[in-house]
């Protein structure tokens, strides 16, 4: 099979990184600047691969016309899946994924949220630029001696826990499937959430979504937090309830907030909004907030991650061209069984 790619959303940086990787591979890929979606799957036709990002619609409508398209592959050009219906992909579309493309673009940008919100540097930035020299209003705090609370262990997770204690912080994780090694090895806790909820003066978010992390962020749990807290998402947008988080930010008892990801990003993020009116309430209010930092989805976005992004995409669709293994997949089975992905079962595919 001579692999044709359909790749949706589009941006002039992955046209400019994949068009170098694709040097060593010669595939044919027609570029779309839309998002995929059932207005626009009908584009696929004539291809037998989709590439894809975070925010495309891969529902079972879509999924169902691109099998009848013909197309038995779904590359995600992302670590996160959660835009899938694994349900409905299963025994009709292969999905694969770049499960690691650089955790340490990822864990660097949640430092520089960190630092930023705590020492005030947005808002320095601006006065400056005014001649505002004053300091009131733009007290931090030391990181060293403080509680960090990390909830995920992942690659992100593991990286960021090592630049945290570079700072001399204390740090506490959280995760379902804790690496005791890992957390000996750096003399860590892994505790439960509320004790983490507890204890923490900032906690960063780096797990993925799932039905047990979708709004783990909500009143409930804000109320268990410390006076003052610093929360940091770059994982998935849902993972907080944006509305309860408003409320702990007027309260007082969330401190700042930095977020690299929203829950209903889908219609801003990676685009240019900036001549239009923004007709998103709860995102207008956050922006508001001048101890809230949002970035576009951005802690991905190094030359080093879009490189391996858009080599292991390649190389997951010449798997699936040479009829072989495809070791970054992930079905429906995988996702009931709490699996990355279908090494573990020394298969060559899922189905």
């Amino acid at each position: 099979m001579v692999p044709r790619i359909a790749f949706y959303d589009t941006k002039p940086y992955d046209k400019e990184v994949f068009n170098k990787a694709n040097e060593s591979f010669g595939y044919e890929i027609k570029y779309l600047k839309y998002h995929l979606s059932e207005e626009t799957v009908n584009l696929a036709e004539g291809y037998n691969v989709v590439c894809a990002f975070v925010n495309d619609e891969i529902t079972a409508p879509v999924i169902d016309r691109l099998h009848a398209l013909g197309i038995g592959l779904i590359a995600l050009r992302s670590a996160g899946y959660n835009n899938v219906d694994f349900q409905a992909a299963f025994g009709k579309v292969h999905v694969v994924r770049v499960p690691a493309y650089s955790p340490h673009a990822v864990a660097e940008h949640t430092v520089a949220l960190m630092l930023t919100l705590n020492r005030k540097i947005h808002r320095a930035y601006y006065r400056t630029r005014e001649a505002n020299f004053s300091l009131q209003g733009l007290m931090g705090f030391d990181f060293y001696q403080k509680t960090a609370g990390v909830i995920g262990t992942g690659k992100i997770g593991k990286v960021l826990i090592d630049i945290l204690l570079g700072f001399g912080m204390k740090v506490m994780a959280y995760d379902v499937f804790p690496d005791k090694a890992f957390a000996e090895s750096r003399k860590i806790e892994y505790v439960d959430l509320d004790t983490l909820y507890r204890e923490s003066h900032v906690i960063s978010l780096n797990c993925p979504l799932t039905k047990e992390t979708e709004y783990m962020i909500n009143k409930d749990s804000i109320e268990k937090m410390r006076d003052g807290v610093m929360i940091i998402n770059t994982g998935r947008g849902k993972l907080i309830r944006t509305a309860d988080l408003i409320e702990g930010l007027k309260s007082g008892k969330v401190g700042s907030a930095g977020l690299d990801v929203y829950e209903e990003e889908g219609d801003y993020f990676f685009e240019d909004k900036s001549e239009t009116v923004l007709t998103d309430d709860i995102l207008a209010r956050l922006l508001a907030f001048n101890n809230v930092i949002i970035t576009s989805h951005q802690a991905f976005f190094t030359r080093e991650a879009l490189h391996n992004i858009a080599d292991t995409t390649l190389r997951n669709i010449q798997e699936y061209a040479g009829g072989g293994y495809l070791a970054n997949e992930i079905c429906y089975q995988c996702v009931l069984k709490g699996k990355s992905n279908c090494l573990k079962d020394g298969k060559k595919r899922c189905f």
